[in-house]
């Protein structure tokens, strides 16, 4: 039997939580959306002030090495640093969608989790919204390939794009949920 794997230990203190500022307080509201993946994440950070959406920054990170749990790590401590770099009012993190097997949905659902773990540590609330419900807000069918997605993104965002598939998810979840949020407020207007 081959020798087993283990991850090196994680030099991380968990810091106090400290709840974000109510969202819509002050002038404008920031969210971070993030697009999990245990190979790749994307996040993007999106302000929205006076109705006109900014796009702040964004990126992906991509965990290396063969052991799992130390991708998880790293994956946390990646986000808990955007987090707290960025100070977003609220998150918006894709749900898993369908994997093509058992093993990949349980991975997804691994890296969904430290997601929402990092968020939560800075007291960050988190809104979940399922793949097809951010490409019908951004595209206008549940059904579109991640192309259209980032393409609109760019467009709503008056941003050049260019970035990865996997930061155009997370930039549309961002997106997804300031719309969801005016729409809300409207409604109760």
């Amino acid at each position: 039997m081959p020798p087993r794997k283990t991850a090196p230990p994680v030099q991380f203190a968990p810091p106090e939580v400290v709840p974000s500022a109510p969202s819509g307080a002050g002038n404008g509201v920031t969210v971070i959306g993030i697009d999990p993946g245990s190979q790749c994440t994307g996040w993007g950070v999106v302000r929205e002030a006076s109705g006109v959406l900014t796009l702040v920054d964004c990126g992906a990170i991509r965990p290396k090495g063969d052991v799992f749990a130390a991708r998880l790590g790293h994956l946390f401590r990646e986000l808990h640093a955007l987090v707290g770099r960025y100070a977003p009012d609220e998150a918006a993190i894709e749900n898993v969608h369908a994997a093509r097997n058992v093993a990949t949905a349980l991975k997804l659902g691994q890296a969904r989790g430290v997601a929402v773990a990092a968020c939560a540590a800075h007291g960050v609330l988190v809104a979940d919204y399922q793949p097809s419900e951010i490409k019908k807000a951004l595209v206008g069918t549940g059904g579109a390939d991640k192309e259209q997605v980032s393409f609109m993104v760019a467009r709503v965002l008056g941003a050049k794009g260019g970035w990865g598939l996997d930061t155009g998810d997370a930039l549309a979840a961002a997106v997804c949920h300031l719309n969801a949020r005016r729409l809300a407020r409207l409604a109760r207007a």
